[in-house]
């Protein structure tokens, strides 16, 4: 077993000096609920594979991808015979490239890419998920470079499937949509940086240059999710990282995240993780993981 599990949540073991971690797993063994800081790539290579995610199950096929965001509650189910791919790496690594704010979106939910649903991105997701094993299993000392340049196609390949203009602004002209997805690039770098700020709809509506009807109606088109839930997710994203600091306490993690009150971030955060702040603060320091 290359990974630890204590309580629910998991140490990703890398390696010294690294940030990815992949196994060929193919034990007859089912992980309980847990949760991890890494970002997690799932790939059956013989037999099926069962994945809870936050309540929901989703049934992996051979060559079936599941990616799975960081700090999601998920547990897995083994079939009694097969082999699976588990990759594990530090999104935060690649996060702050320049156009991958935009991508945020599709990643606040785990995705299933299957060979049905993903036909014109699915043969070259799956080979380049075999690519980084091959460099991984090679180790030499370009091997982390070349794995974390196929993970950006991975993402490119994956947003340019649901962020195709066409489908996101079908009533626009191309010409338009472009400029749609420019203006939406320079919404969530802005959101970035203001995540504690009181950002409200008729701020970020004149940053993107919209009335508040007609932004509230192209967000929804772009990421679908209204504005302020998709600031929610953002801010108990950024929360999620600031619980595992010990030092933080939950009002210091509220004001942080860019909550106005206890009250609303406890409610916010349940909404989205299922859990109170304080829950996963504890599933963290259960059983002294740190």
């Amino acid at each position: 077993m290359i990974k630890s599990l204590d309580g629910i949540f998991e140490k990703v073991d890398y390696e010294k000096n690294s940030s990815v971690l992949l196994y060929v797993n193919k034990e007859y063994e089912n992980y309980p609920i847990h949760w991890h800081t890494a970002m997690e790539i799932i790939m059956p290579l013989e037999n099926d594979y069962k994945v809870v995610i936050s309540k929901n199950a989703y049934h992996l096929n051979p060559n079936d991808i599941l990616i799975i965001p960081p700090g999601e509650l998920h547990e897995l189910f083994a079939p009694r015979t097969g082999r699976r791919i588990i990759f594990q790496f530090d999104f935060a690594i690649i996060s702050n490239l320049k156009g991958f704010t935009g991508i945020f979106p599709i990643l606040l939910q785990p995705r299933l890419l299957t060979p049905e649903n993903s036909e014109d991105i699915h043969t070259e997701l799956m080979n380049l998920l075999l690519r980084i094993k091959e460099e991984y299993i090679q180790n030499d000392n370009l091997s982390e470079a070349a794995i974390y340049s196929k993970i950006i196609q991975i993402f490119v390949y994956t947003a340019r499937k649901y962020m195709n203009t066409g489908n996101l602004f079908p009533d626009v002209k191309l010409s338009k949509q472009k400029e749609y997805i420019e203006k939406f690039n320079i919404i969530f770098d802005y959101i970035n940086e203001n995540l504690t700020e009181d950002i409200t709809l008729d701020k970020i509506a004149d940053v993107a240059g919209f009335s508040k009807f007609h932004f509230s109606r192209l967000f929804k088109q772009f990421t679908n999710m209204s504005f302020y839930d998709y600031l929610n997710q953002k801010r108990v994203k950024s929360a999620e990282s600031l619980l595992l600091n010990p030092n933080n306490s939950i009002t210091d993690v509220a004001m942080k995240s860019g909550f106005s009150s206890i009250s609303t971030f406890n409610r916010v955060f349940k909404t989205v993780k299922e859990c109170t702040p304080t829950e996963f603060k504890n599933l963290y320091f259960y059983k002294g993981v740190v």
